[in-house]
């Protein structure tokens, strides 16, 4: 991963393959590791860039709001020119929607990985809940239940090791800004802006996500105009990581590359 440096703050990207950008940001949950099983597909043909986002690995963090990320990343944008397409998993796609509204006119299409524009009451706790025990007891007192969230039950008892992994990479997290980050999904709604999203949009979830349910990914569709929905059986949370193989071929043909 290298260091680079625009709109005052500095920004931990990897860059592999030629062609067309096209930008990867992960999840609350993983790091851009996460991509690592669908990148050589992408990068046939594309320049993929892998973002650590604000406040994650040695990138600088931004203020409180998922939109303050947004305008951050739009000077990344700016700085490595073009006008790439963006793919966000998760807090990813939540930064992705907000950068979108915010900056469409920087990016060309839009993917939307088991994502949202804003959560129910119900789905919001967690996040608090979540923002108050790394705040008292570090990263350490919420690796279990996240990775709970990444990944349906059966997954995990199919594949142990998932547990460890992910473990691994949730203990690295910074827990300040892990708790605001989780405070921010917490409290956006990006819902009134969707109208104003002009980019291309193709919205995709796992049918078992229940960190962002397929309800919400079907509220994007009808929100964003023009926007299209598929639906992944049996994956939950983090396609790129349970179900690389599938999620590249539901992507494939609207990014332009090979599945």
């Amino acid at each position: 991963m290298q260091i680079v440096r625009a709109g005052g703050a500095q920004f931990e990207v990897e860059q592999s393959g030629s062609g067309p950008d096209l930008f990867l940001l992960h999840s609350l949950l993983t790091d851009p590791g996460s991509f690592a099983a669908i990148v050589p597909a992408l990068s046939r043909g594309r320049r993929v860039t892998l973002v650590s986002l604000p406040g994650f690995g040695r990138s600088t963090a931004a203020g409180p709001s998922i939109e303050d990320s947004a305008d951050r990343l739009a000077h990344l944008l700016s700085a490595l020119g073009g006008k790439p397409d963006v793919l966000g998993n998760g807090y990813g796609g939540f930064i992705a929607v907000a950068l979108a509204a915010r900056h469409g006119a920087k990016l060309g299409k839009l993917v939307l990985a088991d994502t949202g524009a804003a959560f129910p009451e119900a789905g919001r706790a967690p996040f608090r809940a979540m923002a108050e025990a790394v705040e008292k007891g570090g990263m350490a007192a919420i690796v279990d239940t996240a990775v709970r969230r990444i990944f349906p039950e059966a997954y995990l008892a199919a594949h142990p090791e998932a547990i460890a992994e992910r473990r691994k990479v949730l203990l690295q997290a910074h827990p300040v800004h892990f708790a605001v980050a989780c405070r921010a999904l917490a409290e956006v709604d990006l819902r009134p802006q969707l109208p104003r999203i002009a980019n291309p949009t193709l919205v995709v979830v796992g049918k078992l996500d229940a960190a962002t349910p397929p309800v919400l990914a079907r509220e994007l569709v009808a929100g964003i105009p023009g926007a299209k929905l598929v639906e992944l059986p049996e994956c939950g949370h983090c396609p790129p990581l349970q179900q690389p193989v599938p999620f590249v071929a539901s992507v494939a043909h609207f990014l332009g590359v090979e599945a």
